[in-house]
């Protein structure tokens, strides 16, 4: 198997020799350049071709996330910032993630250890496995109200490469969307950050899920991760459960949780599945999906990691699949199918 082609940038070349030496330490990985500037690294994309990139955000002349955005319109690529400001739940991290870096990770403490680094060689390796799409958004988001009849409850899971993904969707989402409650794999400091990045940016109202919380139209939840998983509870009038306990399919908060505990009421249900990796969500898709609720997967060619989506498929619980671009409209006219029968 041929090596990682890794190229590093970093304005401090200590940091960059601290880098190479962890990442040259793994056989996966070949380091085949190295850049100060934005200028530099632009060069070395081109010369070198590399499979993947570390990427810092402070840099002279041109930021890091400038130069991300430059680079996502114009060569896509796996990129993973490295950088002091991109610790777990930061802004700068969320935004880096938006723009189409696949991950972050912080840079070590000046006398704290190289903790943050533990994994980077990990990281990076799982990151040059990512497709990177084409990261245009769309130009306008979504009329104020839609006035549409919305029959159902709209559920919503990601992983790896579905923060852009999420933030796409719900530029197109009105403001009197479906109730929809989204589960993504983050710590909770990034949660944090994920709904207040997202709720001035559209139409619905976003914010963390509190226990108890109605599912109401116009009202988008997300997962608070920590120790609870979100999920749904009560008969006909539905609320927020926030479910505190251990890791389901190796994650807290987990798709599979929050799918699972709207299987009995799944003809109200429509549940959709994002890029990511491992299989999270695809056990409750597939009792979803049987017990009558409508499916949908995100197609291959645009999942920066098409994990959980494949596997969901592969078990039978996908009854259509739809493009990122075409998604979330999608999620909203299968909102508005009739419920046939109900559970309660």
């Amino acid at each position: 198997m041929k090596p990682i082609r890794v190229l590093i940038v970093d304005d401090s070349a200590t940091m960059r020799r601290l880098i190479r030496s962890i990442l040259e330490a793994d056989q996966r990985l070949e380091i085949v350049g190295e850049a100060g500037t934005a200028r530099e690294a632009r060069d070395a994309v081109n010369l070198y071709q590399p499979d993947v990139m570390t990427l810092d955000v402070e840099m002279p002349s041109m930021s890091g996330l400038e130069f991300l955005q430059r680079l996502m319109r114009h060569r896509p690529m796996p990129v993973v910032m490295v950088s002091t400001l991109t610790r777990r739940g930061s802004d700068v991290a969320i935004e880096a993630m938006s723009i189409g870096a696949v991950d972050c990770v912080e840079k070590p403490k000046l006398g704290g250890g190289l903790d943050s680094f533990s994994k980077l060689a990990d990281t990076v390796a799982a990151a040059a496995r990512a497709r990177v799409n084409d990261p245009r958004r769309a130009g306008e988001i979504s009329v104020s109200r839609s006035n549409r009849n919305y029959r159902r409850i709209c559920l919503i899971g990601g992983s790896t490469g579905a923060v852009d993904a999420i933030e796409r969707i719900l530029k197109t989402f009105p403001a009197d969307c479906p109730p929809t409650l989204i589960t993504q794999h983050m710590p909770a400091p990034f949660l944090v950050s994920f709904a207040a990045r997202l709720d001035p940016l559209v139409q619905p109202n976003v914010s963390l899920a509190r226990d108890g919380m109605p599912l109401r139209q116009g009202q988008v939840m997300i997962a608070p991760g920590g120790d609870y998983h979100l999920n749904i509870t009560g008969r006909t009038d539905l609320r927020v459960n926030l479910y505190k306990g251990p890791p389901v399919s190796g994650h807290r908060p987990s798709v599979d949780s929050m799918f699972l505990s709207a299987v009995k009421h799944a003809p109200r249900m429509v549940a959709g599945i994002l890029t990511g990796m491992g299989s999270d969500g695809a056990a409750g898709m597939k009792a979803l999906r049987e017990a009558g609720a409508k499916t949908l997967g995100q197609s291959k060619e645009t999942c920066v990691v098409y994990g959980m989506p494949r596997v969901a498929g592969e078990m039978g619980g996908v009854e259509a699949w739809a493009d990122l671009d075409k998604f979330g409209e999608t999620l909203l006219l299968l909102c508005e199918t009739p419920v046939k029968a109900q559970v309660t």
